[in-house]
């Protein structure tokens, strides 16, 4: 999973990468200020964050966090989930 992610994020430009940087480093931390989270609907644990055209989906269970997908925001984003 982690090569899909590596292989999307160098898709993106530089300022998207330090944006989705910024993001992951808030999540990692519990810090919820200022972004967009949204339960996906059938699923207690896997959350989605939209900044623009970007959405990082991400699941969260205790102290676990592991990301599922960073992408921009397009027909097949939500799919797999």
């Amino acid at each position: 999973m982690t090569d899909k992610i590596t292989k999307e994020l160098r898709k993106f430009s530089v300022k998207e990468r330090t944006l989705v940087k910024e993001i992951l480093t808030q999540l990692r931390q519990n810090d919820n200020t200022g972004l967009r989270i949204v339960q996906l609907k059938g699923h207690s644990d896997i959350f989605r964050v939209r900044k623009g055209r970007i959405r990082i989906i991400y699941q969260r269970s205790s102290d676990v966090f592991n990301v599922l997908a960073i992408e921009r925001r397009s027909e097949k984003t939500y799919k797999n989930f």
